[in-house]
């Protein structure tokens, strides 16, 4: 089938599934691999305690299942950390010396709020609120670049007023071409996530037009990625993946391994 290389687990402080479900939920859906990929979001003002989490204690428990499991499905070890430009040394203090195989960098935080709240979008138009929020991903992208792909591109759209109505690549076109352009020169991928067809868009984050212009601009990875935090969630409409890749001019997938890339041929 395919690799599902973002997922969490009750590692993650918006899971309770335990990663032994997870793995077992791939297993029978006969994915090719699996990454885990839990949160940490530090400086999270509206919730701090949540998305906090204890790498001595997670990345030994995922390592310790791939072996466990390793003659039936390969599970690499991942994490996605919510991106600001103040995190940068923190985040890189982090990752020296411990062996993830992924890093998903995500922009979860915008100057200091989440827009996943609804005061996120207090006081202004939902124009202004998207373009903060594509605004300030190169300003995370020039303050830390130690991430394989970024997460979720068009994040925002899942929680607006009106989510998706009124958003297309073309009413933003040149802030996310900009983006793509930076990720490129860095020789940072994108991911197909497809919680936005979870959550009723009708488009994978990003929508396809993005993953069209990375493409046309010169853009070669590009990982798939459910973002399931329940066991029913995993592979949520990867049938529609290969068709919407092709469509955007993709023949293959990424999928990491110890942070260097390889390459897939889409079915």
């Amino acid at each position: 089938m395919l690799w599902d290389t973002h997922l969490h687990t009750s590692f993650s402080g918006d899971s309770t599934a335990a990663p032994e479900d997870m793995i077992q939920k791939a297993i029978d859906l006969g994915l090719d691999g699996i990454c885990v990929t839990d949160h940490l979001d530090l400086d999270y003002r509206d919730e701090p305690e949540l998305f906090l989490l204890d790498l001595d204690t997670y990345v030994p428990a995922i390592r310790l299942l791939g072996e466990k499991h390793r003659d039936i499905i390969p599970i690499r070890t991942g994490i996605e950390l919510g991106l600001q430009p103040h995190l940068a040394k923190t985040h890189r203090a982090l990752l020296a010396g411990r062996d993830f195989d992924f890093v998903i960098g995500s922009s979860h935080v915008v100057h200091g709020i989440d827009p996943y709240y609804p005061a996120y979008y207090d006081g202004r138009s939902e124009r202004e609120a998207y373009l903060e929020y594509f605004t300030s991903i190169p300003e995370n992208i020039r303050a830390f670049d130690d991430f394989d792909v970024y997460g979720h591109l068009d994040y925002v759209v899942r929680y607006g007023p009106n989510r998706n109505k009124n958003y297309s690549y073309d009413a933003y076109r040149d802030i996310i071409s900009d983006i793509l352009k930076l990720l490129i020169e860095k020789g940072k991928g994108i991911e197909i996530n497809t919680a936005g067809l979870r959550y009723g868009l009708g488009h994978p984050n990003p929508a396809e037009d993005i993953l069209k212009r990375y493409r046309e601009l010169g853009g070669e990875i590009v990982t798939l990625g459910s973002d399931a935090h329940q066991p029913e969630h995993i592979a949520c409409a990867f049938h529609k993946v290969p068709e919407i890749l092709k469509n955007c001019g993709f023949s293959w997938y990424t999928v990491f391994r110890n942070r260097e890339p390889e390459f897939i041929k889409l079915p």
